[in-house]
């Protein structure tokens, strides 16, 4: 009996001298691309997908056009330009479909923000005030202030909840308005509800900014666009003739494709990058 607890014990102070003397395990953290893409996803309204699923389909698709341009052109270069375009498309609709989301809820952010402060000045805690947000809040917004209110009332740990809603919503107008609420909870004040104003008018007037210079810069984008597209929309219509694709399948053909597709997309990114307002970046994730 004895020989046992000795050995207990001596494994026991084996253990503590392992977990005192060895270095803490490191956390992994996820690469930058990653977080932006998550970001993207959950803005686009697609939060159930995850980045490795969009990865998979845009190479899935781009092989699928990959085949489909071999056995209709029977030109391997004419089929691969078109299999990268297919690859990026997952990509651009994705960011399409969250730019159009952005500016949409550009003009719910002032109500969310009217709700906290009339809420706030009726006497509710900032729990309550958000978690009723998820019954009386914009529509677009209501199921992320409802999980927040859900998490809240099991776990009680109103950072934590913040954190998740932060995730939820993946703004950089959310993390504003959560880091604001987070340094009233933390330190107190009594210039919250003026803060809130504040912000309202903001974001109204940056919204009317917003609106006026997209409407009158939209033209570019959309020129960009036609301008990328219509070579590409020539060469898918010449290589149904097995005559002109005969052209393509040399090495200064698979040249002219190459250095074809850098000039579009070089172009293109430029001309995008020039004609469109720049998004807000979330600095406060």
């Amino acid at each position: 009996m004895g020989v046992v607890a000795g050995l207990i014990l001596g494994a026991g102070l084996c253990l503590l001298l392992w977990a005192t003397t060895s270095e803490p395990p490191t956390v992994r953290s996820r690469p930058r691309w990653h977080a932006d893409l998550t970001d993207l996803l959950v803005q686009a309204g697609a939060p159930g997908v995850t980045p490795a699923a969009l990865l998979g389909a845009s190479c899935a698709l781009g092989a699928v056009v990959w085949l489909l341009g071999v056995g209709l052109s029977r030109s391997p270069a004419i089929a691969t330009c078109f299999a990268a375009m297919a690859v990026y498309a997952p990509f651009a609709l994705v960011n399409g479909r969250a730019r159009r989301r952005r500016s949409a809820l550009r003009g719910v952010w002032p109500e969310i923000v009217d709700h906290l402060a009339s809420g706030i000045r009726a006497g509710l805690s900032l729990p309550e005030a958000l978690g009723q947000l998820g019954d009386r809040g914009p529509v677009e917004l209501r199921p992320a202030f409802a999980e927040f209110a859900e998490d809240y009332r099991v776990t009680g740990r109103f950072g934590e909840c913040l954190d998740a809603l932060k995730a939820r919503l993946a703004d950089p107008v959310a993390d504003r308005i959560v880091e604001a609420l987070r340094i009233t909870r933390e330190v107190g004040g009594t210039d919250l509800g003026r803060l809130l104003r504040t912000l309202s008018a903001f974001l109204r007037e940056d919204a009317r900014t917003r609106g006026e210079l997209e409407a009158r810069q939209g033209w570019t984008v959309n020129a960009a666009r036609l301008a990328v597209a219509a070579p590409w929309i020539v060469l898918a219509l010449l290589s149904t003739r097995p005559e002109a694709t005969v052209a393509y399948d040399t090495t200064a053909g698979a040249a002219v494709l190459a250095l074809g597709a850098g000039c579009s997309a070089v172009a293109y990114h430029l001309m995008v990058r020039l004609g469109r307002l720049p998004d807000d970046v979330r600095v406060l994730r």
